[in-house]
């Protein structure tokens, strides 16, 4: 998924995604999405768009059982999906490998939430002249974070 640091990942790496999570326990879609999230600090949140149906090709091939309870689908792997994974799994990427940990890092999306509540704020109730220094803002703070990527993590100086 696209946002907040995300990224748009392969369906493979979706796939594989799913059931390396899936051979440690069966999980809600939900659940799928908030651990992959998770392992990659943020930097990869799937959408319902690409688990569902990665959930159902899974399921169509015989890998993957669905089971409905309390309103929720639980996918586990069945006795072929656990196989395939014990005699293919060597074979697979790790699609978690491509968001190294970050020690100390820092979750924009709080902040993102906060900029955007105040953006529109100003943009409900502010006067025009306040609507337009508030987009002059806003168009300077993006250019002002590509210089930063711009400048490699080397390149950083500390700002008031």
């Amino acid at each position: 998924m696209r946002g907040y640091g995300g990224r748009r990942m392969p369906r493979g790496d979706v796939r594989t995604a799913v059931l390396l999570l899936l051979a440690e326990q069966p999980m809600h879609g939900y659940q799928l999405m908030h651990a992959i999230a998770h392992r990659t600090g943020g930097r990869w949140q799937p959408s319902p768009g690409a688990i569902y149906p990665t959930l159902s090709q899974l399921e169509d091939e015989g890998l993957v059982s669905v089971t409905a309870g309390a309103g929720r689908k639980l996918a586990a792997l069945t006795d072929a999906g656990r196989q395939h994974f014990t005699e293919h799994s060597d074979s697979w990427s790790d699609p978690f490998a491509a968001f190294p940990e970050r020690s100390g890092s820092t979750d924009l999306r709080p902040l993102l939430e906060q900029v955007h509540d105040a953006a529109r704020q100003v943009g409900r109730t502010g006067s025009e002249a306040q609507v337009s220094a508030a987009a002059r803002i806003l168009a300077d703070t993006r250019k002002a974070l590509y210089l930063l990527l711009a400048e490699g993590p080397d390149g950083l100086e500390e700002t008031p």
